[in-house]
Parts: structure tokens; C-alpha cells; sequence
């Protein structure tokens, strides 16, 4: 399996528009804290990885903080974009470039394979997650979308 890309939505919240450089600042403040407090730092309360992709249409690579969620020896990522109609960047850059993907995890970087979760199986992991974070139900109100969540596996 790989990841799948599914349909996005007709109504979600909207990120406020900001210059590039901007948006690529933050992220570079929030990557230096990561790795500076690695797991200590913490959003909403929950233990982050830095994803690294590469980019669907520059081939460029992409790095995103987002949440982690343990799943036995594995992690689940969710691809929420704060509850907007469509999907985030990093979730097209994993489903185009599957085998080129990389997380980092209290300094040490590791090379996972990622899949999407489906059906039952997705439900399930969907509730477990809200059980630990649930800032992620108020985000599937405000889309009509599935909200995608994105097994990553470690690659030996």
C-alpha cells in the first residue's frame, strides 16, 4: 500500500495569507526549537516529528513539523491542514514521491515508508488520536473532507 490521495473538500477553514519568506521563517524557528528541545517541545501537548518530503511538483525538499501519534513501532501522522477544504502540501509530496521520505525524532533521522490508512482501520486510529489530541475533532467539523491519517514505517 501507499498513500492514497482522497478527495478534498467543498468547505474547510483557510490559512491567512503570508509572504514566503514569512511562512519559511517560522518553520526554520520551530525547527531550531525542535532540535534544541527535541521532545520537550510540544504543540497542543503532543510529542512532534519533523517530516521531511520531497516536493510533489518542485522536487525540492520540504521539511513540516506536524504531530506524532506512537502506533506500536510505528507512527500516524494526520494530514488536517487545521480543518481546511483541501489537503496539506507534505500529504501530495508523500503520495508523489513515497520512497522519498524522512522523519527526525529526538536528533536521530530515520527513513520511513508511508501509507494510508483506510476504511475501519482508519476510523480506529482516528479515535485513538482523538483520544490524546482532540483539537482534531473540531477540525473534521469544519470540513467536509476525510481527513487522511498517514502510517509511517520504518524502513530497515
Amino acid at each position: 500500500m501507499s498513500v492514497e490521495l482522497t478527495p478534498g473538500g467543498t468547505r474547510g477553514s483557510e490559512w491567512p495569507r503570508m509572504p514566503g519568506f514569512v511562512m519559511s521563517a517560522g518553520l526554520a524557528v520551530m525547527v531550531f526549537a525542535y532540535r534544541l528541545l527535541g521532545d520537550r517541545f510540544r504543540i497542543g501537548g503532543q510529542p512532534l516529528v519533523l517530516l521531511t518530503t520531497v516536493g510533489a511538483k518542485t522536487g525540492k525538499v520540504r521539511r513540516t513539523l506536524l504531530g506524532r501519534f506512537a502506533d506500536g513501532n510505528n507512527w500516524l501522522i494526520v494530514a488536517s491542514f487545521a480543518g481546511s477544504a483541501r489537503h496539506p502540501a507534505w500529504y501530495f509530496n508523500l503520495a508523489r514521491n513515497p520512497d522519498k521520505v524522512w522523519i527526525e525524532i529526538s536528533g536521530r533521522t530515520q527513513r520511513v515508508r508511508p501509507e494510508s490508512l483506510r476504511g475501519q482501520e482508519r476510523e480506529d486510529a482516528f479515535l485513538r488520536i482523538l483520544a490524546r489530541a482532540p483539537g482534531y475533532r473540531a477540525y473534521q467539523e469544519k470540513t467536509d473532507r476525510e481527513i487522511p491519517v498517514v502510517r509511517l514505517t520504518p524502513v530497515a
